[in-house]
């Protein structure tokens, strides 16, 4: 198998859209204001946008994004008005991350991981 997409919700999808433009991803389904579709610029993944009525309650969805250059990549964001809750840095399981959120609340992670992504020391073999 391999991971197509992931679809969230939204209050607002065309905002969500803009938002996530900025990220630098790439639309390629607009059928506003009820559904989007972005394409990943690395990779074959894409993300999708739907509108919802309500959000869902509790721990959000949790959406991470590898780049290599994470803090070249975070101060180009916040230029474009990107808010960050965190800053990069490094983490115990061998990533680097920076943390944000997106405008219906969802985590959004920066990071680079390199092979550790796939393949850290404690990998179950």
């Amino acid at each position: 198998m391999n991971l197509n997409q992931i679809t969230i919700p939204s209050l607002d999808v065309e905002k969500a859209a803009t938002f996530y433009k900025t990220l630098g991803l790439h639309l390629i389904v607009n059928a506003l204001p009820r559904y989007v579709r972005f394409e990943c610029p690395d990779g074959d993944s894409t993300l999708s946008i739907h509108k919802a009525d309500e959000l869902p309650r509790g721990n959000c969805i949790s959406i991470y994004f590898e780049n290599e250059n994470i803090d070249e990549t975070v101060l180009l964001l916040k230029q474009k008005g990107i808010i960050f809750i965190s800053e990069p840095e490094d983490k115990p399981w061998l990533w680097r991350e920076a943390h944000l959120n997106d405008l219906d609340g969802n985590k959004i992670i920066i990071y680079h991981a390199g092979n550790n992504r796939k393949n850290p020391p404690w990998r179950v073999k």
